[in-house]
């Protein structure tokens, strides 16, 4: 029995369809069943809930061998902590009493790094993973640089001619797509064989620069595209415009602020940790529809 959490997310969307090929016994963990597929209503079991919750966790995790883990994005929390480390509570001690073989989590690249400590959401992320490891089961924990899909959230920019980030626009860094990470997260969760607890680069094929994507996007789209570095200050201040709490908005500029001094470049790119995604197939696919 494989439990897949935040079933109708980018990743887990993605993921459940792999599954589902597979045919493989499946229960889900979703907060609104109704977004979910027929072909998952059909042929996986479901939890309703939010799998945060200690009865959801208990009802979800009961006789499962394998889980997919990953927290769901909460703007409104407390602290990183809050929204990583206790939602995560309850899941690892069902965890320990059910016995789950194996977990395949979602969590972000910099352990090792001289910024992990004070990297924001990065640190609650690496926190939740020593959590979970630390309940027995075998862990493999998909560690990700930020997402080529995150800049659908800047599709009216684009559109407009311009890339904005809060990070240097020549800081070279890796790159994937949630295709890939639903790619690999499949595969171990498919593969029942492994045991203990080991970090899971995936880093997309290269590394590429701000004005590197901007220059991508304007031979893809046809138009120009400019990089302009947004001010760390106001990046946060159009957070907390958005709803997002004083504590998230300011642990989502820690993470920025040590994306650009480092983070996300200490992981060695193999063969093993590459996914096949590049930024220009992606743009292509995914971004140039989402802009008509």
């Amino acid at each position: 029995m494989i439990v897949v959490t935040a079933p109708t997310g980018n990743i887990g969307r993605q993921l459940l369809e792999r599954l589902l090929d597979a045919e493989v016994p499946l229960r889900v963990v979703a907060r609104d069943p109704a977004k979910l597929t027929d072909r998952t209503r059909e042929h996986a079991e479901v939890v309703a809930g939010s799998h945060g919750d200690p009865a959801v966790a208990d009802r979800a995790f009961a006789g499962a061998d394998a889980v997919f883990w990953l927290t769901p994005a909460d703007p409104r929390a407390a602290s990183a902590l809050a929204a990583y480390v206790d939602f995560t509570r309850p899941a690892a001690e069902a965890f320990r009493r059910y016995r789950v073989e194996r977990v395949v989590g979602i969590t972000a690249l910099g352990r090792g790094t001289p910024v992990a400590g004070e990297a924001g959401l990065v640190t609650a992320s690496l926190a939740m993973d020593d959590l979970i490891a630390s309940t027995g089961v075998a862990y493999r924990a998909l560690a990700l640089p930020s997402f080529m899909d995150n800049l659908l959230r800047q599709v009216h920019g684009i559109g407009q001619g311009v890339l904005s980030w809060p990070i240097a626009g020549d800081l070279k860094a890796p790159l994937c797509a949630t295709r890939d990470i639903a790619a690999v997260a499949a595969r171990w969760l498919l593969d029942d064989s492994w045991t203990g607890v080991e970090e899971v680069p995936v880093l997309g094929p290269e590394d590429l620069s701000f004005e590197d994507l901007a220059a991508i996007l304007t031979e893809v789209l046809g138009r120009p595209v400019r990089y302009e570095r947004q001010p760390g200050d106001e990046f946060k201040a159009g957070l907390v415009g958005r709803g997002m709490s004083e504590p998230m908005a300011q642990a989502m500029l820690d993470m920025m602020n040590a994306k650009d001094r480092g983070l996300d470049n200490a992981a060695q790119r193999t063969p093993a940790t590459s996914s096949p995604t590049g930024f220009r197939e992606w743009c292509a696919d995914v971004l140039r529809p989402a802009l008509r």
